[in-house]
């Protein structure tokens, strides 16, 4: 006979999951023993629950196909709660498996009961508990299906008397449906932007993420309109080395080009993109928007032209309705003020920067310890991964050295929590793009108070022989919040980090931990961290007085005062 946990773990390894990441224990048990005899599912135990959320979000992100996850009654499931929201934000298809109490226990305030439905209301597109055999095929196919169809986190709970109850004979394994990948607009709407496009003078477009497959859509897109193309920083994947109009990004972490981008269009066409920060947005344009969500649509900027519909189908038959415009004076404007911007950027991955007089920027900072200029550090990193590199990046400033100093060529890929905006997520996001393929090379930008949150999680690493690449920005700051209380003339506080030696503590875990001090060293330390076999953690103390950014928002006054100053900042290096 075959029991329920059986029944769900067929299923997972037949849809071709093949990690499940977790703590083992009590309720969940039952689940653990049948992936044991599962051959094509590994088991990942985790340190930390929030770490194997994380993992399998990122291979949802990775692959587009379902992340597994699991954390047993109580405690463990609330633990998966912030890398489950990390995975819907992102919309990635995540299944959490949770344990619940024995069913007679329910809502008698059991021993580490919690109510599940209510802990994952804000956060799951499906939740159910299985409380028969009867149930559990049905449930398990309509909390795959809607993860899949609605990219979002469905949660099974399992009470610890459920697990191993055997189903009835002849039982069939649940089977879960692909979503269908060719919504396109109407004909009518199609003609109706098309005419728009055509009778513009100048067009810009923002590229976001939702139109990674239609690479090129978007490169004929822009060439037949002589367009700039802004990108969003999820887009950089896919689209940078290979759209001769792309001007880099907007927004926080963006560059002024962007602005002249924007600010010289009479029509704005958003392709594949949710990008928030309105305010960066120009005002007073005709807007086309294009996104697979409809309910995205003017969710940002008033729209005058919505089209709904996959990226590659829609734009397919939108171009044959298109007149190539001749005029490139828009796209020429733009793309000169973005080469000149990479130009003045440069100056910074040059190893003898602070010892020269001052630079092209009006910011240049003091740095008398000689530590390592950030930039430095991303730009080698940038020089020695390979072309099909898998990358994550923390919140903060390391996704920002990542956004302006590597660029995804090749056939690299960018994962990182670019919409919940979480601390802690490269290591273990890193962890399980490397369990996805150990082939392939895993590189994690990790910010040293990302990296010391879920530190735990380096055992993983070494355990599951994880060839991970960490690299760690060691500031001995909370280098964001800094940029936040300089920006508004507070004084630093709380921000500074009592960091151990991050390459010993590797070093004892059993990863190959590398320290480095001078600037002149960081070339030959990354080439020798990435040439080394399994998991190494690239240790670099880099400076803490990081000015060559935009500031970032504010919790004292507010993301609009930020953002406000973040636009003076893209203005003030034309």
């Amino acid at each position: 006979m075959t029991t329920i946990a059986e029944l769900l773990v067929e299923s997972l390894a037949e849809h071709g999951v093949r990690s499940v990441w977790g703590v083992v224990g009590d309720a969940l048990n039952p689940v653990t023993d049948a992936i044991r005899r599962e051959d094509r599912i590994e088991w990942i135990g985790v340190r930390h629950e929030e770490a194997g959320a994380f993992a399998a979000g990122a291979q949802a992100a990775l692959t587009g196909k379902l992340g597994v996850c699991m954390g047993t009654v109580g405690p463990g499931a609330i633990h998966l709660l912030n890398g489950l929201y990390d995975a819907a934000k992102s919309r990635v298809p995540v299944l959490a498996i949770c344990g619940q109490v024995p069913r007679e226990e329910i809502g008698s305030d059991f021993f580490q009961e919690v109510d599940n439905d209510a802990v994952f209301a804000d956060v799951a597109v499906f939740r159910a508990s299985v409380m028969t055999p009867e149930q559990a095929p049905g449930l398990i196919e309509q909390a795959v299906n809607t993860a899949l169809a609605e990219r979002g986190v469905a949660v099974l709970s399992i009470p610890g008397d459920v697990g191993g109850l055997e189903l009835p004979h002849g039982t069939a394994v649940p089977r879960f449906l692909e979503p269908a990948s060719h919504t396109v607009p109407s004909a009518e709407e199609l003609a109706g932007v098309a005419a728009v496009l055509n009778a513009a003078e100048k067009v810009t477009l923002l590229v976001g993420i939702g139109a990674r497959e239609a690479l090129a859509e978007v490169q004929e897109l822009a060439s037949t309109l002589a367009a700039p193309v802004v990108l969003t920083l999820k887009a950089k994947e896919g689209f940078e080395e290979y759209l001769p109009q792309e001007v880099g990004q907007s927004g926080l972490i963006g560059n002024h080009a962007s602005k002249v981008a924007f600010d010289g269009c009479d029509v704005l066409f958003l392709v594949g993109t949710d990008f928030p920060y309105r305010e960066f947005l120009p005002g007073g344009k005709t807007v086309v928007q294009l996104d697979l969500r409809g309910e995205h649509i003017g969710r940002r900027v008033s729209v005058d032209h919505g089209l709904v519909g996959h990226a590659k189908p829609t734009l397919a038959q939108l171009l044959p309705l298109l007149t190539p415009k001749k005029d490139t004076d828009h796209l020429d404007k733009a793309r000169s003020a973005y080469k000149a911007w990479r130009k003045r950027q440069e100056q910074f991955t040059d190893p003898e920067f602070d010892r020269k007089p001052k630079g092209l920027l009006r910011r240049k900072v003091d740095n008398p310890d000689g530590r390592i200029r950030p930039e430095l550090l991303a730009a080698a990193v940038d020089r020695h991964a390979a072309d099909d590199a898998l990358f994550t990046t923390d919140t903060g400033m390391s996704t920002v050295w990542l956004s302006r100093f590597v660029r995804m060529r090749g056939s690299r890929r960018l994962v990182g929590s670019y919409n919940l905006g979480s601390m802690a997520n490269a290591m273990p996001q890193a962890l399980g793009l490397a369990a996805a393929d150990r082939a392939r090379q895993v590189v994690a930008f990790c910010g040293d108070g990302g990296l010391s949150m879920l530190l735990g999680d380096l055992i993983t690493a070494v355990a599951y022989e994880l060839p991970v690449k960490l690299v760690v920005f060691d500031n001995g700051r909370l280098g964001m919040v800094k940029l936040e209380m300089e920006q508004v003339g507070l004084p630093e506080y709380g921000t500074k980090l009592a960091n151990p030696d991050f390459a010993a503590v590797a070093t004892a875990i059993g990863l190959t931990g590398i320290r480095v001090e001078k600037p002149g060293d960081v070339d030959a330390a990354v080439r020798d961290a990435f040439a080394t076999p399994g998991p190494v953690l690239l240790d670099v103390l880099t400076n803490p007085d990081e000015v060559s950014v935009p500031p970032s928002p504010t919790l004292s006054q507010g993301w609009g005062f930020a953002i406000a100053k973040s636009k003076e900042f893209l203005d003030s290096f034309e």
